[in-house]
């Protein structure tokens, strides 16, 4: 299977509405303080992103970081983008009474709205694109926010080299598994991501958010496969 076959077949099950209301309990099982990565995300955010501030999140499907955003901040509004329609809609759900807070985009980064955003967030979807589209896809982001505007991504980014990507991956489906996630469900996902994600070392993907414009770019969390960073605009 072809990498864009493969991106499509994720897309399809995505767009699954059965799949997407199951969402929610996904990422907090494969993705170790997935709580707390939302909440350092809030106040790293806040240090420059006003009271009042409008907020670009690419990949809000599923909702789980609009929610945990809006909570942080109540008076932040959002431009929440995602291409699968089953997950807005999920995310819709999730967020209830502060859904009206948040304008959807069914799409890419060129869908989105042109800005300027003060703050913007990327998680657990960058992991999906080729240096190449991901470069792109971070430029145009960049290009949306206002100047010294914060600018969060986290997703899977681990040693890829000497055996580093088997032995992460094992610990990826271990954690998952001690978390109490299904083991041969868990054996299907860690295949598909070795077969299918373009996974980066985190020197690469630092390499990429500051070709992508980015500048003082910091690591703030790591957690077996999985990185998170911080830049500005």
């Amino acid at each position: 299977m072809s990498n864009d076959d493969a991106m499509q077949s994720l897309l399809e099950r995505f767009n699954d509405p059965e799949a997407a209301k199951r969402y929610g309990d996904g990422p907090q099982r494969f993705v170790p303080g997935l709580t707390d990565l939302y909440r350092m995300t809030a106040i790293l955010l806040a240090e420059r992103a006003t009271a009042d501030a409008r907020v670009l999140v690419l990949g809000a499907g599923g909702g789980l970081e609009l929610r945990a955003l809006a909570n942080a901040q109540p008076s932040w509004t959002f431009v929440g983008v995602d291409p699968a329609e089953a997950m807005l809609d999920e995310a819709k759900r999730v967020l209830g009474s502060d859904a009206a807070r948040v304008a959807f985009c069914e799409g890419y980064i060129d869908d989105a709205p042109e800005g300027p955003f003060d703050a913007a967030t990327c998680f657990l979807t960058l992991h999906f694109l080729e240096v190449e589209e991901r470069t792109r896809t971070l430029r145009e982001l960049h290009r949306r926010l206002k100047p010294g505007a914060p600018f969060v991504a986290a997703h899977s980014s681990f040693a890829q080299g000497n055996g580093g990507r088997a032995l992460w991956l094992a610990r990826y489906a271990a954690f998952a598994v001690a978390s109490g996630a299904d083991p041969e469900q868990v054996e299907k996902m860690r295949g598909a991501v070795d077969a299918h994600l373009p996974v980066l070392d985190p020197e690469q993907d630092e390499v990429v958010l500051r070709d992508a414009g980015f500048s003082e770019v910091t690591l703030f969390y790591a957690a077996l496969t999985w990185r998170g960073w911080i830049g500005y605009a």
